[in-house]
């Protein structure tokens, strides 16, 4: 793992470079554990599951928090202690034999409960046992201490792998040595610590060397652990060893570590051993069962570090869940030419291809694949042929083993009817599966994999749907490069992310967070990414690496969050103390502007145009299936003829909420509008209003061809009049000059208009109340729309008119009255006439709570639960950042209720509204227009509560419509191991 931090000397940078070694092991590392017995084909009965897991539990940070938390744990606690009365922590695996199973995993994490199958299963799996969850929870719960029972069942345990494996823990002859790793029950790859070849000493590194007859891979092994045990538990950072290893090279003329040799690591483990001594002022730790409960202490630790807590806020992980330790034996990839290391998927994770796809290296530790040490190898000779790639993939140099390994591949995909994301080392020529979970994925591959193993018959339908994040669209729902388009490439890396981006270019993840905040488009650029840049790295539009691989840190983390990246870019260099790359001669500073495909791996100079996107083929297909699975409708958000065809491309059944307020913006008309308001009485409002009049009639002509037929909902305008009035001295200058008004006017009329608070001032219906001539005109402008798209469709267009912040039901029929007036007197003067709805918008508690009565005059509903959220909350979405993420992280909420509908408080007034405005109308229409209408946990309380539909944003369409058809699919998508 890079460190960010400045270059002092070459050596120091070197160092600096480096650091990834020790902790991104912990991201995927399949490094070893030391040799079992065979596992036997045959599967022994698990026992049986305990019937609920209780949730890990996270100790509030304040006491504010601490109740609610509490009390939430309740019911977790109570069925915890009866696991607890039974004094079961410790689970065991290896040997063909397992105590647990893969749907354990609540209780064992991912990891565990996939070791535990896969052991089961027969394949060979390394023996250890996992700490289960519980442990965690019960660490937390009582001040970091330990169950009484729990180091009686390690040893018992540590026990078993001794008698398996042939090697006892802390021998001087024939040392056992294990890994400790974290396993939460869902994928959070490099947020937490993970320590191998834990158990050597000053002596039993000596016995490794006489056993394995290999003294330079029995002190390169002790240098490891030395670096990330003393990082991980004792908290000395990394950059301290990578600076002594980079001296050492440089002192004898070295490139590679691989190149040195036995004695140099020797006395590189002790300049390591003298660090820590100077460090923390004690020797490192000699004893082995000292070490191990160090390393178990720091995996649960590490369960809150920043990192692990940024990843559950961004993936909305509970904090409760805590996270397994799994101990297991170590095997060794770094044992010499016959022995290799590997990361692979089933499937390709990027496009979804049904091909192996993975990296390995030779004579290495799972680390030196993710953290770009050595640059990986190729699994398949197919892959490393594509890429145009020299060294030999694992196919060529370890035919034997690569085919054991395409079997078991198989047998996984088969067993676990999804991709895996698998981990493997082979030592001395024999293979060992060190992990298996469900693969993270692209959106573009989890679409094309579900839809294949559809038609391969490994899952139906409606699975397939529930297996597709709705979120994960968005990467399919944005531009990409115009390949027409000239551009200047002056990188190329590996394609590790799908789609493109442009932006300015940052090389520090604090830096892409603070401009991203601003509103800048960013590129973080780093030499390799770490865990500690996962705030930079969500803040970015794009990542750009110039070292790592396909499965690095950096791959893993972007084809999670949907952003383009591209890695191993090789022909960079990266100065982070002058803020600059250069790339074949050529300087690139921060500010500059570039442009990433993370399809082809290209780099470019400035911003490339861009495309969109062709949503058909396997994406047209899940669509189809998720359509015939929902009941809920989904309609857009939209007000221009761009945003509605954009909407209709996407699938919308209609527009929701066409905001006419965005409309009066425009430049053609804002003096017209400026106009009516300066106007002293209503003849004069009226006089302007005639010159927006045929504008506002051509807008909705534009917007009911567009969606031919299909429902249109339109609000009257709804903010406040100053919004439309000049602000500073230049600008009621400018507008006095274009209008012939004094400034002085202006000025007093801009007096007039001001509101301390406007959110709650004169807006929505209250200004139809004071200004009916304003109503009045969009009402003409939306029936002679109607009535001219009819006449040109042959078929009628049904408008729904939507009233704004009505409070009472007496608010609602005086605005009424005004607008079937109005239709009265257009259908006369053309002679036809069209079916329209009037409604409103139930924003406001009281118009929830009063909603039966407005139900008897109202013709729908459509609840603003953006405004709804405010007037509730009694907080204002603008200001309320500053203080949201503080209490999501005291848990006083959840999560920000602007984002995710606020089901207790906000929801329970949705519900209340639609009970009994449908009591009062049997049928009333419903839905939802606020930006909750495209977030799929939202839709999905939608669904249960019973509306007709939801309205988002044109992009956010195809989104919608999968959650919907998740949300009224009974069938549980599964979760990611």
């Amino acid at each position: 793992m890079a460190k960010a931090a400045k270059k002092r000397a070459k050596v120091a940078s070197k160092a600096k470079r480096k650091a990834a070694a020790g902790k991104r092991q912990a991201a995927r590392k399949p490094s070893g554990r030391a040799v079992a017995k065979k596992a036997p084909a045959k599967r022994a009965p698990a026992k049986k599951a305990p019937a609920k897991k209780a949730p890990a539990k996270k100790a509030p940070a304040k006491k504010v928090a601490a109740k609610k938390v509490a009390a939430k744990r309740a019911p977790a606690r109570k069925a915890a202690a009866v696991r607890a009365q039974a004094g079961k922590w410790v689970y065991t695996f290896g040997d063909g034999k397992a105590e647990g199973r893969a749907d354990m995993r609540n209780l064992l994490g991912g990891k565990g409960a996939n070791l535990a199958e896969m052991s089961a299963l027969g394949l060979p799996v390394p023996p250890g046992f996992t700490i289960s969850t519980e442990v965690c929870t019960h660490y937390y719960d009582n001040g970091r201490q330990y169950p009484k029972t729990l180091k009686a069942q390690v040893a018992a345990a540590m026990a078993r792998i001794e008698r398996l494996v042939g090697a006892r823990f802390g021998d001087t002859r024939n040392p056992l040595l294990v890994s400790v790793r974290s396993g939460a029950r869902a994928s959070m790859p490099g947020m937490m610590d993970t320590v191998l070849n834990l158990g050597l000493n000053d002596t039993t590194v000596q016995g490794l060397a006489q056993q394995s007859s290999n003294s330079r891979f029995a002190y390169d092994s002790y240098r490891r652990f030395i670096q990330m045990y003393s990082n991980v538990v004792l908290g000395v950072a990394h950059d301290h060893f990578e600076e002594l290893l980079e001296m050492m090279k440089d002192d004898r003329g070295y490139t590679l570590d691989t190149e040195l040799g036995a004695d140099d690591l020797r006395e590189l483990v002790e300049r390591y051993k003298s660090k820590v001594l100077d460090q923390l002022g004690k020797p490192f730790p000699q004893d082995p069962g000292e070490q191990l409960w160090g390393a178990i202490g720091a995996v649960f630790g590490s369960w809150m570090n920043e990192r692990a807590i940024t990843y559950r806020q961004l993936h909305n992980i509970p904090a409760s869940w805590g996270t397994a330790v799994n101990v297991q034996a170590m095997v060794f990839g770094n044992m010499g030419e016959d022995s290799a290391t590997g990361v692979a998927f089933t499937r390709n994770p990027a496009t979804g291809e049904r091909n192996y796809f993975g990296e390995y290296l030779v004579n290495a530790q799972g680390e030196d694949v993710v953290a770009g040490i050595r640059t990986p190898q190729h699994l398949t000779r197919r892959e490393r042929e594509a890429a145009g790639a020299e060294l030999p993939s694992m196919e060529e140099v370890m035919p034997g083993t690569f085919r054991e390994l395409t079997r078991i591949f198989d047998k996984l995909e088969k067993h676990y009817r999804d991709m895996q994301d698998i981990e493997f080392t082979v030592q001395k020529g024999k293979l060992w599966m060190l992990q298996t979970r469900t693969g993270k994925r692209t959106a573009k591959a989890a679409i094309r994999i579900a839809v294949e193993m559809v038609k391969e018959r490994l899952i139906g339908e409606v699975e397939a749907v529930n297996r597709i994040d709705p979120a994960s669209l968005d990467q399919l729902l944005h531009p990409t490069p115009d390949p027409d388009a000239p551009r200047e490439v002056i990188a190329r890396g590996l394609p590790a992310s799908p789609g493109a981006a442009s932006g300015k270019v940052v090389f520090q993840a604090d830096d892409a967070e603070t401009l991203a905040a601003q509103g800048e488009a960013v590129i973080l650029v780093r030499i390799e990414t770490s865990p500690e840049d996962i705030h930079g790295m969500h803040a970015a539009r794009g990542i750009l690496t110039a070292r790592g691989g396909t499965t690095s840190h950096a791959a893993v983390v972007a084809r999670g969050m949907g952003r383009p990246c591209v890695s191993g870019a090789g022909g960079l260099r990266i100065d982070y103390a002058a803020n600059r790359m250069t790339v074949a001669g050529r300087a690139i500073d921060k500010g500059d502007v570039i442009t990433i495909d993370g399809s082809s791996g290209e780099v470019i100079l400035g911003t490339v145009p861009t495309i969109e996107p062709e949503l058909s083929g396997d994406f047209a297909t899940l669509m189809k299936w998720a359509d015939r699975i929902r009941r809920l409708r989904v309609r857009a958000n939209a007000e221009t003829p761009l945003d509605a065809q954009a909407a209709r491309n996407f699938g919308a059944e209609g527009i929701g909420l066409c905001r006419t307020e965005h409309m009066f913006f425009d430049a053609d008309r804002i003096a017209a509008v400026r106009e009516m308001i300066l106007a002293s009485d209503r003849s004069g409002r009226v006089k302007a209003l005639n010159k927006i009049l045929p504008m506002q009639r051509q807008d909705f002509i534009e917007l009911f061809r567009i969606m031919a037929g299909l429902p249109v909902t339109i609000r009257l305008l709804d903010p406040p009049l100053h919004e439309f009035l000049p602000k500073n001295d230049e600008d009621i200058a400018d507008v006095a000059a274009a209008t012939g008004v004094d400034p002085t006017v202006l000025k007093h009329r801009a007096s007039e208009l001001h509101e301390f608070n406007p959110m709650l001032g004169h807006r929505g219906c209250r200004l139809g109340i004071s200004y009916p001539e304003i109503y009045e005109m969009q009402a003409t402008a939306i029936f002679e729309a109607a009535l001219t798209v009819s006449a040109e469709r042959g078929r009628s267009v049904e408008p729904e008119i939507m009233i704004p912040l009505v409070a009472s039901r007496a608010e609602f029929d005086i605005l009424k009255r005004h607008v079937d007036e109005i239709a009265r007197q257009v259908f006369k003067e053309k002679g036809r006439k069209v079916r329209y709805l009037v409604g409103t918008m139930i924003e406001l508690p009281r118009a929830a709570l009063r909603a039966g009565e407005i139900a008897e005059a109202a013709e729908f509903f459509s609840f603003g639960t953006n405004d709804l959220t405010q007037t509730t909350f009694g907080i204002s979405r603008d200001d309320s950042a500053s203080f949201l993420e503080e209490y999501v992280h005291q848990g006083i909420i959840e999560q920000d209720p602007f984002v995710t509908l606020d089901r207790s408080g906000v929801g329970e007034l949705v519900s209340l509204a639609a009970e009994r405005g449908r009591r009062a109308r049997p049928g009333l229409k419903l839905g939802i227009c606020g930006e909750h209408g495209g977030d799929p946990a939202s839709i999905r309380f939608c669904e249960t509560v019973g509306l007709d539909y939801v309205s988002c944003s044109p992009y956010r369409v195809p989104i919608a419509r999968l959650a919907a058809a998740q949300a009224a699919s009974a069938e549980e998508k599964p979760s990611e191991a």
